[in-house]
């Protein structure tokens, strides 16, 4: 049996369905925070609550787990500085206590989501995984700092994994949350109030990677023979400044909407895109949704729910 933290939500749900799809048992751990409980597959059994609770984690016992990716967290930079205690929890006691899990119990296995945001603001682009860490928001220390466990509980004979995911997007995606993901926040606005708050300069840029290709490469990396501790950016290697990004929404929802513009948030990049050299040649991972047809493919999710 495989633990999916966080199958409630966007990425967790596509993951372990995947993954039964694939002939895998799986059970997860969610708190339902941000996800939504029809998202988990029917065959994934849930147990409700924090992974930062370890009184949830003991629930675990119960089960046999042969390995974890933790997927589960608070992925917002913007909340992280509004409520820090709740982030560290979310994301890094969560860690500690998942990877103290499985040195326990003998669990060799263990994939970790972290952020293209430790990577801060860079001079030298596109970032790879030799690219030195400059983290900006108390979201993306929180998931440095797992990182360095994870490196540490390596060396207790755990195999552990980083995925650094750049910005997620894709049917499925949480169009109510507005405090996270930036092309799910502007699609939402934009189909919802036909208007566009943007925070921040519209010269800004990120790499946007659609989530069937993600899901890839968590299965790619799960499955895997592997040793010791390893880094992996996830990303289309490919810049899309915020101005592309809401003509790209404004063409394919077919009119144009009011575009806001304020300050930007606390903590936020920039720009930023990255390399996926290192798994393209490890593992023969590469993006295969580019951003015109993902974008397409999106929006027309999002329009068939809003008239559901």
């Amino acid at each position: 049996m495989i633990l999916i933290t966080g199958a409630a939500g966007f990425i967790g749900s596509k993951v372990a369905q995947k993954f039964i799809d694939l002939g895998h048992e799986t059970i997860t751990i969610d708190n339902l925070s941000t996800g939504r409980k029809e998202n988990i597959p029917k065959e994934t059994h849930l147990i409700e609550g924090s992974c930062g609770d370890k009184s949830i984690i003991d629930k675990l016992n119960s089960y046999k787990i042969e390995g974890i990716l933790h997927i589960a967290g608070q992925s917002s930079g913007e909340v992280s500085f509004e409520n820090p205690a709740y982030d560290l929890e979310s994301n890094t006691m969560s860690t500690v206590l998942l990877l103290d899990y499985a040195r326990k119990k003998g669990i060799k296995r263990f994939v970790f989501a972290s952020t293209m945001s430790v990577y801060g603001d860079q001079e030298m682009l596109p970032v790879t995984e030799e690219s030195i860490p400059n983290p900006k928001s108390f979201y993306a220390c929180g998931k440095l700092a797992s990182e360095s466990y994870l490196k540490i509980y390596a060396s207790f004979g755990i195999e552990t994994t980083v995925l650094r995911l750049f910005n997620v997007y894709g049917p499925g995606q949480n169009l109510d949350n507005l405090k996270q993901g930036m092309l799910s926040i502007y699609l939402a606005q934009a189909l919802n109030n036909e208007e566009i708050l943007v925070k921040g300069s519209k010269d800004r840029f990120r790499d946007f990677v659609y989530i069937d290709d993600v899901v890839e490469a968590f299965i790619k990396l799960y499955l895997r023979t592997w040793k010791g501790y390893n880094v992996y950016n996830i990303c289309s290697g490919k810049p899309t400044t915020v101005s592309d990004l809401l003509h790209g929404i404004q063409l394919h929802i077919g009119k144009e909407v009011n575009i806001l513009f304020e300050v930007g948030t606390p903590g936020d990049q920039f720009g930023i895109y990255g390399s996926y050299n290192k798994i393209s040649n490890d593992y023969s991972w590469k993006p295969n949704t580019f951003n015109s047809e993902g974008l397409k493919l999106m929006v027309n999710w999002a329009k068939s729910q809003k008239h559901d």
